[in-house]
């Protein structure tokens, strides 16, 4: 008798735990996406509810939530020094004509009067603006750009105490080697490093270190003309403290325009303080078409943790967009044939990667790590979703579709349990050391031509995600034994 009521009771666990693996399928909601509504709906209850409601909360998260990322180790992505700098620098800084300037007003002075070929140079030193934004308006010609930059990265600091920092209307500018800092006394009035509008297109910013806006680069339209074509690579992005602002906190900020690459970046710490608490490291929205989001480190929260919100890391379509602001003034879609490849993204509250009405999107192996994974939301948004490493869940939602092959997730049962296969591939994530724990298998998905997150050349039988041995990423002196 005992041991057939110990058989019904396993076999009801055991229905039960299918059960409950179904429903939390069909319900399509990351632990850590399900907290917050449930604290949201406690919230303004009898002390008990508010109390159980919290409670969940917290256990939700300590279930999905790994520890906070420690410190990085150097990278051969975002900003850099020494022998690349030296590689990878303008080369039309050599060719252009030399303007040295010592002060923001010879600064200032020299970009309102740029001409072709100008190499505008800021001797080493800290630099001050304030009072009025910085007019970028000369056009550039792409045999003669106009180059702002320090000879040397790191000896030149640019401070702030402006909404926006450099006003970009003009094609065939660079910006280069820079260390820009935003530093208004009312933190929310620090809103973008750059601002590029209008006619400013073929804009480029490398090799830059960018803290302390809302936006540290935002890009759109400006009456009938689109900055297209722009390049935003090998920068450092980050903020050192929550951004008590009401406006939108996404680093790069990219509406409207086409045809841009954002590759090589290291992006960290974008923690909205106010109104919705919603916040990205970097989205394309608003219309345009062929953007590629490539080999960057997206962390949404590094040394800033703990805080209520929504962080996600990358996206195409964004939270959507006003017609007025699309370059067709309809917005049927956020973004056509937008490229999500071989990006690094951790440690955000929401999902790692959301395409909202994101037509013919390509996300192909990146690898998320503590993130809600990777969301293909309503019927304009189709998706071929290929050879991912996502420590979370891929799914569709309202409509949305997705082709996907060669993935590796987590089923939502695990994530409930507190299990996360994917994260324990890897030797201790939250302390940045991405080497293989246990390796997975080799995927065929075909040559690219491309090169993954570390700079080596894409095999057509490599593991899932965004590298294969993130040693490469490290310069030679950091890594570390397999």
């Amino acid at each position: 008798m005992l041991k057939r009521a110990l058989i019904f009771l396993t076999l009801l666990a055991l229905v039960l735990l299918v059960s409950a693996g179904f429903i939390l399928e069909q319900a399509n909601r990351t632990p850590r996406e399900l907290a917050p509504y449930i604290e949201r709906r406690a919230s303004g209850h009898n002390p008990v509810i508010v109390g159980l409601g919290n409670w969940l909360g917290k256990t939700l998260r300590a279930l999905d939530r790994m520890d906070a990322v420690v410190a990085l180790p150097a990278l051969s992505l975002g900003a850099q020094t020494g022998d690349w700098h030296n590689a990878h620098a303008s080369q039309d800084a050599d060719a252009g004509h030399l303007v040295l300037v010592g002060s923001a007003e010879q600064a200032r002075l020299a970009i309102a009067n740029a001409n072709p070929g100008d190499v505008i140079t800021f001797l080493p030193g800290v630099y001050q603006f304030s009072a009025s934004n910085i007019i970028v308006n000369k056009a550039g010609r792409a045999d003669a750009p106009m180059i702002v930059r320090a000879a040397v990265p790191g000896t030149v600091k640019v401070e702030l105490a402006l909404t926006e920092g450099f006003h970009v209307s003009a094609p065939y500018w660079i910006f280069e080697n820079l260390h820009i800092r935003g530093v208004c006394q009312v933190q929310s009035n620090c809103e973008h490093a750059f601002h590029v509008v209008g006619n400013g297109h073929h804009f480029v910013a490398r090799n830059n270190t960018i803290v302390d806006f809302n936006a540290h680069v935002k890009i759109n339209k400006e009456g009938a003309y689109i900055p297209d074509d722009g390049v935003i690579e090998y920068n450092t992005i980050s903020n050192t403290e929550v951004r008590r602002t009401e406006h939108s906190v996404t680093l790069i900020d990219l509406v409207a325009a086409s045809r841009w690459r954002i590759e090589h970046n290291v992006i960290t710490d974008f923690i909205k303080g106010g109104s919705d608490r919603i916040s990205y490291g970097a989205f394309a929205k608003g219309g345009g078409k062929d953007n590629r989001i490539a080999s960057n480190v997206i962390i949404c929260e590094h040394r800033l943790r703990g805080n209520p919100g929504q962080r996600v890391g990358l996206s195409l379509g964004g939270g959507g967009t006003g017609k007025a602001y699309c370059p067709d003034q309809r917005c049927i879609t956020e973004q056509d044939g937008g490229v999500l490849e071989s990006n690094l993204v951790m440690a955000c509250s929401d999902d790692g990667i959301y395409l909202n009405k994101a037509a013919t999107s390509r996300i192909i192996k990146n690898t998320l790590i503590d993130t809600g994974g990777i969301e293909v939301r309503f019927a304009e948004s189709t998706a071929d979703v290929e050879a991912n490493l996502v420590d979370g869940k891929i799914r569709a939602r309202d409509g949305g579709l997705i082709r996907s092959r060669h993935n590796i997730d987590t089923n939502m049962l695990s994530l409930f349990l507190g299990h996360h296969p994917v994260r324990q591939l890897f030797r201790h994530p939250s302390e940045f050391d991405l080497r293989w724990s246990d390796k997975p298998k080799a995927v065929s998905i075909g040559a690219s031509g491309s090169k993954d997150l570390c700079g080596m050349p894409s095999s057509p039988a490599a593991v899932a995600g965004a590298f294969d041995d993130f040693n490469a990423c490290l310069p030679t002196s950091s890594a570390v034994p397999k």
